[in-house]
């Protein structure tokens, strides 16, 4: 039954050693699911969380995955609307890495919110005057749009292709996929820009608060900005583990160099725009609000070398490596790695440590340390997502010139030993 769902042409490993490394990640998954009842049936107080540090691990995975799963949304445009047909060779791979990001995001937000059963609220009764309102609207109406353009993926599927009825399902939507790439790359823009804006404009915060530009402040946009670099660097990461899992070459060296260069440039604009934004936090914002801006950083866990570490180590460096005109392949993986750490990292600081610095005078700094419940469930996020991605590639075509790449490396495979066994033959 396993080798009729199996695509044609393709080699995968046996059953029973793809069960087996799924094992661990099964029982990870296990006990993500656990905590996750533990938390939703006992109440918030199984976190270490207060109403003070409100924001913590699930906020930062949060706002983390989003940003990493800009690559589908990003690719989408770059592939339907401006016509790089270099990157239909893994815009599906995209698609299931976006789907797997925002519907882990969307299950750690049930878990803070802590009521799922209201969730309807937000919808029923929003608050327009909120920037999490737009969020929640734009990440849930994006799921949906990811679904849809996962659900032809899961059609392509050698069995599911023998119904007449998932064959005409899936011929009638790839004709609108240039329509919900539009429609995804709107909603994207504005979450992401709502999740930085949130921070921009939190006056009791002065770390964090900035000043506005136009009707948004400048953090509305380096979000934006930062998701839309790294998304085509998570895209390339992911390849490179699969390529090294399954012994495959799985993207075309015109695709890798795209993507590469891609971010690499948005990247150097990010890291520019940024460097503006602290120097006129550091000259202007802070100070306006009474507070030396060095002193955000005497707490050491959280000095200077943060910034440092964001701004150049993981942000200016891969992006001059990535956009190079002929970048070195050694170099890419380990620099679209960086790439990634970095918005993690930019992430981490405006949740975390904007919540651990004090605001007055008299208060001190706050230490955050989360609750097994609070890793546990992490952990299964991450389990379901390395179980979707594993499962959607053994049985559905994710790398659309796997099969090609695969003939060609075997046939360079083939002369390489010939040339070997001429040049023994002729010593």
């Amino acid at each position: 039954m396993d080798n009729l769902l199996l695509m044609r042409g393709v080699q995968r490993g046996d059953l029973r050693g793809f069960l087996v490394r799924l094992a661990p990640w099964s029982a990870l998954l296990a006990l993500g699911v656990y905590s996750a009842c533990l938390i939703l049936s006992r109440g918030l107080n199984q976190t270490n969380m207060d109403n003070r540090f409100v924001f913590g691990l699930w906020i930062f995975v949060d706002l983390g995955v989003i940003a990493l799963g800009a690559g589908a949304f990003f690719t989408g445009v770059l592939l339907y609307l401006l016509r790089r047909h270099e990157l239909r060779a893994v815009i599906n791979s995209a698609v299931v890495l976006g789907f797997i990001c925002y519907s882990s995001a969307i299950a750690l937000l049930a878990l803070d919110v802590g009521q799922p059963l209201r969730a309807w609220f937000t919808f029923w009764h929003p608050n327009a005057h909120s920037m999490l309102t737009e969020v929640t609207f734009c990440i849930s109406c994006y799921l949906l749009v990811l679904t849809v353009e996962y659900l032809p993926v899961v059609l392509r599927n050698r069995r599911l292709r023998q119904v007449p009825l998932f064959l005409v399902l899936e011929f009638q939507l790839h004709k609108v996929m240039p329509i919900l790439a539009a429609v995804g790359a709107f909603l994207s823009f504005f979450h992401q820009g709502s999740l930085g804006g949130l921070f921009g404009v939190l006056r009791g915060r002065p770390f964090a608060f900035r000043e506005g530009l136009a009707l948004w402040p400048s953090t509305f946009f380096l979000f934006i900005l930062s998701a839309a670099a790294v998304g085509p660097s998570f895209l390339l990461v992911i390849t490179w583990v699969a390529s090294k899992v399954s012994g495959k070459r799985l993207m075309p060296p015109e695709a890798r160099r795209l993507l590469a260069r891609i971010s690499g440039y948005m990247l150097l604009v990010y890291v520019s725009l940024k460097g503006m934004d602290t120097l006129i936090w550091i000259n202007w914002t802070a100070p306006a609000a009474g507070f030396h801006p060095f002193w955000f950083y005497a707490y050491q866990p959280f000095g200077t070398w943060v910034l440092f570490s964001e701004v150049v180590l993981f942000g200016l460096l891969p992006g001059l490596v990535l956009s190079s005109r002929r970048p070195r392949d050694p170099w890419l993986v380990p620099a679209a790695a960086a790439a990634c750490a970095g918005v993690l990292l930019n992430r981490f600081v405006m949740t975390i440590q904007t919540l651990s610095l004090p605001t007055l005078a008299f208060d001190g700094f706050l230490t955050y340390v989360p609750s097994w419940q609070e890793v546990a469930a992490f952990a299964g996020v991450l389990a379901y997502g390395v179980l979707v991605y594993s499962v959607s590639f053994r049985y559905l075509p994710l790398y659309a010139r796997e099969r090609q790449l695969t003939l060609a490396s075997e046939e360079e495979r083939h002369v390489s030993a010939k040339e070997e066994r001429h040049v023994s033959v002729g010593v």
